[in-house]
Parts: structure tokens; sequence; C-alpha cells
């Protein structure tokens, strides 16, 4: 059922109203989604989430631009990709830096290690491998639309697809 009341105040919104409500409803048809992709990919929740919000804050300062292009979508994926990338670059050059500095390392709990059939699946596949089946099976973009958002060609993205099933089927059979 339509609600009526909601209709009228979209049309009746001035411009910056009208584009806070498509980014409202940008936000509410895609946040979810992006986290759980995100999730799929990094592999940590409190960090997909993270990235999920600052990525949506980006979005919405620069809405003007991205809520009238072809694909909003393939912009927020990719920006969230960028972001995680980024992320994975500054861990590891902190970690360099502070490699040899401590003495002794960090006891992880049991706990921090015990991860799910599926991210453990998803781990075992290359980073290429993983980006592009969680945005074609998981986010369910087209080859096309994913190849866009990694800054490849379909191909590439049926291929890695194609080698990341196969990848996941060797493991489940390896448990077997």
């Amino acid at each position: 059922m339509i609600d009526r009341d909601a209709v009228d105040s979209v049309e009746g919104a001035s411009g910056a109203d009208a584009e806070a409500v498509d980014f409202d409803r940008f936000f509410a048809d895609e946040y979810r989604r992006l986290f759980r992709a995100l999730l799929l990919i990094c592999r940590d929740r409190p960090e997909a989430d993270d990235i999920a919000q600052e990525v949506f804050v980006r979005v919405f300062e620069r809405w003007d631009r991205v809520g009238r292009m072809d694909a909003p979508v393939s912009y927020l994926y990719r920006t969230a990709l960028n972001e995680y990338r980024n992320r994975v670059r500054r861990a590891i050059r902190w970690g360099r830096r502070t490699l040899f500095v401590r003495e002794g390392g960090d006891e992880v709990s049991e706990a921090a290690l015990a991860r799910t059939e599926v991210s453990h699946a998803l781990g075992a596949l290359t980073r290429d491998q993983r980006e592009a089946v969680v945005l074609v099976e998981f986010v369910g973009l087209r080859s096309d639309e994913a190849g866009a958002v990694l800054g490849v060609s379909a191909g590439a993205i049926r291929a890695r697809v194609t080698r990341a099933r196969a990848a996941l089927r060797e493991g489940r059979d390896d448990d077997g």
C-alpha cells in the first residue's frame, strides 16, 4: 500500500528537499546490501560497518552529482572498495613500521580467530576473486557493472568468478 502523504510530501518538496529524500531512499535501499558485501570482503563486522558509514557520508557530500549518475550504486561500491583497499594499505604500512618496534606480540584470543564457514571459504580466495564473487553473487551486479566498479572488463569479472567458484568447490571437496 502506498503512503499517499509520503508521495505528496516528495512531490511538493523543494529541490534541496527532494535531493535529501532521494538520498534517504538510496541509503535505505542500499545500506544493508553494502554492509553485507563489505562484511564478506573484509570479514570484520565493525570494519564493514565503519567503511559503509564512511562511504555513505562521502556519497551524501557529493549527492548533487552522484544522484544524477546513470549508476549511483556502482559509484557507491567502487568508493567502498577503494576505501577498503586504502585501509588495508594503511594497515600494512603501520604493521611494517611497528613490527620490529615491539618486543612481544599481543596475545590473540581464540574468539577473535573464529570465523564462519563462508568467511573462511572467501578468505581462501584471492582478493580479486573475493571482490568479484561478492559483487556478482551477493550484491547481484552484472559482470559489466562489477567490472565498472573494479575497473576491469566484464570478461575479467566472469573469469574471476569462474576461478573463485572452482576454488570454493575444491575447498569444499577437501573438507569432505
